[in-house]
């Protein structure tokens, strides 16, 4: 029982970790040299990221996944493929308040996917934990771009970017499905880097259907360290995080952290610019700060009968 205890506080610090990295990245994203192709970009970034996992994935126990699993990690990629597809190409036809806003509701659909396939139990607290975590996390984009509070259109974009949103849920959850089951490999690493290899090829072939290639030439000595750095971190060691988080707590749980990612944002524009620290920052942060220590409180998110063979490695 201890031990349980400590695999859930690790898997919550983790997420934490996931949050800082996630939120320091997007800094990082702005200094690349524009008019790259997006999504070609994310198929290298996961193939790097997929290349620094090798060697620790090799040395796990367990060989290549089996053909239930290899359909499992097909799907997990698709997830991925759909999400980063909507978002590039949401991203001129939707106002960035409107993806915030719509983001933050991916926790909320994370637990009801989950309670469909039968890997979340209900909670009522857990809900509202959520409900806390949204209206904050919609605050800060309020906040950000206070033009988007006097209504949010509902077309074409921003349901595309919602199917999107649907998309990164179901990863998660289909990734506790796997463990439930045992389809899926035990060791999050071994796990992480398969999941990888499915999106890059899967978001690589959505980026030669309507991107070119040939704006990948334009890539400086910079450009490439900033994806190396992007690789490695901002994709694999948060995807071997959310995996090890996803052996331990919820769906629900792990997919919650995004809201602290604007927080974590939010901190680095206030270091940068200081003035433009005001009071409407204000409510966004406490209910985020808020909804993260009850997620990381006792029992929140954590109720979930993982088998034994999924261990956190």
């Amino acid at each position: 029982m201890q031990s349980n205890h400590h695999t859930e506080n690790s898997a919550h610090a983790g997420m934490l970790l996931w949050a800082v990295i996630v939120g320091l990245s997007f800094p990082v994203v702005g200094l690349m040299s524009p008019g790259m192709p997006p999504l070609l970009l994310t198929s290298l970034r996961f193939a790097i990221a997929a290349a620094a996992l090798w060697p620790f994935a090799r040395r796990a126990a367990g060989g290549p996944p089996g053909q239930r699993a290899r359909m499992l990690y097909a799907l997990m990629g698709l997830c991925q493929a759909g999400f980063f597809g909507s978002m590039f190409w949401s991203a001129h036809r939707v106002s960035a308040v409107s993806m915030s806003t719509l983001y933050a509701t991916v926790p909320l659909i994370a637990y009801v996917l989950g309670r469909l396939f039968a890997v979340e139990t209900p909670a009522a607290r857990m809900l509202r934990v959520l409900s806390l975590g949204a209206a904050g996390a919609m605050a800060l984009a309020w906040a950000q771009h206070p033009g988007g509070v006097n209504g949010i259109p509902l077309g074409w974009g921003e349901c595309v970017f919602f199917a999107g949103c649907v998309a990164s849920a179901l990863h998660p959850v289909l990734t506790k499905w796997g463990l439930r089951h045992g389809v899926l490999q035990g060791s999050a690493t071994v796990r992480t880097f398969w999941s990888l290899v499915a999106g890059s090829i899967l978001i690589g072939l959505a980026g030669l259907l309507v991107e070119n290639p040939i704006g990948l030439g334009s890539l400086t000595w910079l450009d490439g360290g900033l994806l190396i750095w992007l690789g490695v971190f901002s994709s694999g060691v948060t995807f071997w995080l959310t995996q090890r988080a996803a052996a331990a707590l919820t769906p629900a749980a792990v997919t919650a952290y995004s809201y602290l990612v604007p927080f974590v944002s939010l901190l680095i524009l206030f270091l940068q610019h200081p003035r433009n620290l005001g009071w409407h920052w204000l409510p966004g942060s406490l209910l985020v700060v808020t909804a993260t220590c009850l997620l990381a409180g006792p029992g929140a998110g954590s109720k979930s009968r993982t088998p034994r063979h999924a261990p956190c490695s």
